[in-house]
């Protein structure tokens, strides 16, 4: 969703679940480091690495490593094209 701030800066904010409480807390993670900020904040901000520091990439499968990257991915490209 795309919102105004108090200075009418474009600021996008996420909102995501899941049935799976890993794959929730994967997501409440990303909402944290994207939600609420403007477009050039997200594309500046690195999430892979945000979940490298935290040691959460050991202990992910291959398969939740990519659900993660098409997450991050998606978001990037909100962020390209805020409406």
């Amino acid at each position: 969703e795309t919102r105004r701030d108090a200075n009418g800066r474009t600021i996008l904010h996420f909102r995501g679940d899941s049935d799976s409480h890993l794959v929730r807390g994967l997501v409440a993670i990303a909402i944290a480091l994207y939600s609420d900020h403007t477009p050039e904040e997200i594309l500046a901000a690195d999430a892979l690495a945000a979940f490298r520091e935290l040691g959460l990439e050991q202990h992910l499968t291959p398969q939740r490593s990519n659900g993660v990257r098409s997450m991050i991915e998606r978001i990037r490209a909100d962020a390209y094209a805020p409406a």
